[in-house]
Parts: structure tokens; sequence; C-alpha cells
């Protein structure tokens, strides 16, 4: 009877799983659905209306298709996301649309990088070369949100608010007592004093080299920061340190006296300024539309027969397919090749967005750039961090362009093979043995520790690949690969050095460097295409839904820990020689 009660209820428990999955699949469809139906609708924007910009969403390169966003678990994190191609394109036509009067800027706390921030700052001050004001508001402002709405006309703080300006800080984490406590051992072979990937696994604190080139970055970064809010703000850079660096700004009032803003009000005094500029009258209600609708009256750039693809590479660098949000190099090399193939694309612009990760992989995609830089031209444009293999695939281009606040080069290998012995044998009481045929045939092996004659191998190994890294540098930006050695070593470099030291060719933006692909196919008339093809959201949904759930309850449980437990998980899924940067460099 026992046995009956346990198949009954194991079949109930069964019937009851495949219902909610039938379920989830139904709201999958309808959602889907519904959310296709309303991509398609053109927004109609009256007359004198206000285009509503909120940046307190996720800025990515291109804006994500996902109908699941506001739905909890399945929404991934994409929710309200918006890409900086159509975030570009559609401040640009506000700035000629007779129906918008002006801009009303809302942010807080935005998720993008630096470099990404910049590129949406210019936007905003060519908006404003119209005539047309930009009204920028917030209870409270974080650096980068100030960053942003400094280059309004006029910025407001609530009375009430704060505004955070305090220099910038740079923070790793270090897993070396961990990782000793519980008895695992971190084998890291490296080629490059800077490359400090490896760091967080074997030291307690940064090496004197990881601590050169990470000041070196965060006071470049932070050098630009104040240059472009004290050109907006007409302010002086000096007096700008100063404010930061005896933190000044200490309540409302403080922000004020020091002219960072240009008010303190409260959101009904800024509608009733905003209605005035948009020609309203006191008694009649503000027609707003939000910048996630008027993306959707974007249309394609351009015209005639003639295009410039631009190729999206963003996220980690890995072998196979791929996604939206990661580097597959089967995708992204299938993407090149169908540019370079057809005869309608004459130009290409490779958009790199990436830490790096497999040099293998990294390899695969540099050899498909090569070999179109030879029958069109191929443009590069760094955004937030072009690093390692993200340097790596685009440095065969013709000509690359970055932010001066991009973090690129990185030009160093490394790998790292844990050693579990101590743990598995001496915690957990868990030992191994086995055969083999020859010396050499467990060289990988995470049981035990590696011979003397498995480093050299694998050592050998990293100097070949890294050797293959410098010649390919060497080769693509025309310098000797003495001289590429001594700018490489895995140092990182923000992007007015890198163009100092021959890494970039200019400080230009993605708009730039569209321009200059065309000029150097010498077209006048052109289209703009994207490649690759966004991925299916159901598709994507069906693939990944069981990787969601795991990650939102994971979130759940850990919390701000979270992003400590991902790092774990990548050096322990990393398989293969790596480029990449260090796991997460987090400016503050």
């Amino acid at each position: 009877m026992r046995d009956f009660f346990k198949y009954l209820f194991a079949s109930m428990l069964g019937f009851f799983l495949s219902i909610v999955i039938v379920i989830i699949i139904f709201v999958a469809f309808i959602t889907i659905a519904i959310s296709s139906m309303d991509s398609d609708k053109t927004i109609v924007v009256g007359n004198n209306s206000v285009l509503f910009l909120n940046l307190d969403q996720a800025i990515t390169e291109r804006t994500p298709k996902n109908p699941f966003g506001n739905l909890p678990i399945l929404g991934g994190e994409e929710k309200d996301g918006i890409g900086l191609n159509d975030l570009l394109k559609a401040i640009a036509r506000a700035k000629t649309d007779d129906n918008i009067k002006c801009i009303y800027l809302n942010v807080s706390s935005p998720n993008a990088g630096f470099a990404t921030m910049r590129e949406v700052r210019n936007a905003l001050i060519d908006f404003k070369k119209s005539g047309k004001q930009i009204i920028a508001y917030s209870e409270v402002y974080t650096q980068g949100a100030y960053y942003l709405a400094s280059a309004s006309n006029k910025v407001y703080l609530n009375p009430e608010g704060s505004l955070e300006f305090k220099g910038f800080s740079s923070e790793l984490t270090f897993f070396k007592g961990t990782l000793e406590k519980i008895g695992v051992e971190m084998q890291v072979i490296r080629v490059g004093n800077y490359k400090s990937a490896v760091e967080p696994f074997i030291l307690d604190k940064m090496s004197d080299y990881n601590r050169k080139q990470v000041t070196a970055y965060v006071g470049g970064l932070y050098n630009t920061f104040l240059t472009d809010i004290a050109e907006t703000r007409k302010l002086q850079k000096d007096s700008l340190f100063s404010v930061a660096d005896n933190y000044k700004i200490r309540e409302p009032q403080d922000a004020l006296n020091f002219k960072m803003i240009d008010g303190l009000k409260y959101k009904d005094q800024i509608l009733e300024e905003i209605k005035d500029l948009s020609g309203r009258s006191k008694k009649e209600n503000i027609i707003s539309v939000s910048i996630n609708d008027y993306i959707k009256n974007n249309t394609s750039t351009g015209s005639g027969k003639d295009r410039v693809a631009i190729i999206y590479a963003n996220g980690e660098i890995n072998g196979g397919e791929g996604s939206d949000i990661s580097i597959g190099s089967e995708r992204i090399s299938r993407a090149i090749r169908k540019a370079r193939l057809d005869d309608d694309i004459k130009a290409i612009v490779l958009r790199v967005n990436s830490p790096g990760g497999s040099a293998l992989a990294s390899d695969v995609i540099w050899r498909e750039v090569v070999l179109t830089k030879k029958v069109k031209p191929v443009i590069a444009s760094f955004g937030d961090v072009a690093a390692s293999g993200g340097y790596y695939i685009g440095c065969a281009a013709d000509s690359i362009f970055v932010q001066p606040n991009t973090i690129t080069g990185s030009i160093g290998v490394f790998g790292i093979i844990p050693n579990f012995q101590n743990l598995m044998t001496n915690k957990l009481g868990i030992t191994f043995d086995g055969v083999k045929t020859g010396k050499y045939a467990d060289i990988m092996a995470t049981n035990r520790p590696m011979t003397p004659g498995e480093r050299f191998i694998i050592q050998n190994e990293l100097n070949r690949i890294y050797s293959g890294f410098v010649s390919r540098v060497a080769d693509g930006r025309k310098k000797s690969k003495a001289y590429i050695d001594s700018i490489g070593g895995g140092h990182v470099w923000i992007g007015t050095d890198a163009v100092q030291i021959g890494l970039a060719d200019r400080i230009g933006s993605f708009n730039d460097a569209i321009k200059a692909a065309a000029k150097k196919a010498k077209l006048k008339d052109y289209k703009v295409v994207e490649y690759p093809d966004v991925i299916d959201p159901l598709k994507s949904f069906l693939e990944e839904s069981t990787d969601r759930i795991k990650t939102y309850y994971t979130k759940q449980e850990l919390g701000d820990n979270y992003m400590l437990y991902q790092q774990m998980k990548k050096v322990v899924a990393s398989s293969g020689i790596q480029a990449r940067m260090p796991f997460e460099a987090v400016i503050k």
C-alpha cells in the first residue's frame, strides 16, 4: 500500500509539473503575440510633445527583444532595456522633429558603462544645437547620473535630494583565503605581468603591476568625467576635483552653491517649466512620449542599394553560437562572412563591447576580419570595453575608433587549472586512482597538482598563443612585434592612451565609425544594416528558461553576493587558454 501511494503521489507531481510547463509555454506564446502586435504599432507624436528620456534602464548595444521582460523569473536581465543604436537614432531624429519641443531627462542610477554614457551625452549635446531645451530632474543623482544630466540646459535637484560627487574607486575581490580554507589550489600559468585576471585566486591583494595599471585607467576615466562636466557646466576642472576630493556636496544647497545644478525644485515646479517650454497653457496637460515608445518609429538609416553593415560583438567570447549578450565564434564569424559575400555591402563596422574570453574563439573571429578586410573596408568601433580577446578580434581592422574612456588593450593570455586534491581527500575523504597509457594522458586533471613537465608543456603553449596574439596585433597595427610586446604583457589602457601608443587610431563615436566606413568605401547614399540577426525570443525562451529560473532563485538567495558566486563559477567553467580582462573591474 505504501508503494501504491508513493507512485500515486509521484504521478500526481509529474502531472502537476506538466500542467505548469504547458501553462508557461502558453503564456509565452500569448505574450509574444501581443508584444509582436505592439511592436509593429507606429507611435503618434502629437504637436508640442515632450520626449521623456528615462535612462534608469539598461543601455545595451541593441534593444533587447524580450516579451517576457516584465514577467518575474522569465524576464531575465532585459527588463526595460534600450539599445544604444536605437537611443542615438531617436535623439538625432528628435532634434529635427517639429513635434518634439524639448527633452525631459530623468536619471538617478543609469545601468551603462562610461563610454556608453559618453555616446548618449554627446548625442544630447548635439540635440541642443537645434535650440531645443533639455531639462534634467532627479531626487537622487549618482555620479553616472550626474554625468549624463550635466549635458542638459538645466539640471534640477529635489530640495531634499542628494547629488553624489566623490571621485572614482575600483575594488577587486580576492578569493585566495577562501580557497585555502576549503583546500583548493588554483594553478595559474600566464604570459604578461599585467594579466591580472588570475590575481583574485592566487593573491590576497593587488600586485604592484596591477595597482599601477588600475590607478592609471581609473585616473584616466576620472579625468574624462571631470573634463566633460566642466565643459558643459562651464566650470573649472580643478574646482570640480576639489569639490569631489573634499566631499563638499553634503546637502542639496551645496550642489547649488558650487553651480553643479541650476535650482532646487519639486517635481510639480519642473512640470510647470516643461509645460511652458512645450507651449502648453497652465490648464493643459503635458503631451509626452517615452523614449521606449519613440524608438518604435525609428526607420532604417539611409537609402539606396549600397549598404554599410554593423556587426555587433557584445559580451564574453566563447566557441559555439553564443547569444545576444555573449559572443559565439560561430555566430559572429558567420555574420562577418555573410557581410563579406554580400555585394551590396560595401563596408563593415565591427562594434566591439567585450572583456575577451577564449583565445581560440577570438582567433576564429579575427580570421574572418582579416579575410574581409582584403575585399572591403572594416572599421572597428570599441564601446565601454574591448580588451584582451575583445581587442584581438578588432586589431586587424583598417581603423579603430575609441572613446576617451574606453578600456582596451590587455594583450596577454592565461590559464587556470584548479587542484581539488586537498578538498577531496583531506576535507571530504574522497580519493582517486586509475590507469593511463602515457605520462601526460591526464595532463589537465584537477584531482592532483601539476607536475613540472605538465607546467612546462602548458607554459610553452601559452607562450605560443601569446606570440601569435602579439603577431596579429603587430600586423594589424603595422608595428613591430617587439613594440607590441612592450605595451602588451596584459597591460590595460584607456582610449586616450591607446591612441597615443598606437593601439587605436581615433577618438570618435559609434556614428563617427559608421561615417568613416562609408567614406573609405566612397559612399554618399547608403543604408545601414545590422548583423547578426537578433535571436528569436521564443527560441531563446525555450533554450534558456531553465538557466533563467536557476539564476533568478540564486540571486534571490545570495543577493549582493551573487557577483562573487558568479566570479567563482566563471573560473571553474573556463576551459582552454583565456584572453580576457580581470573578471570584474567595477568602477564606483
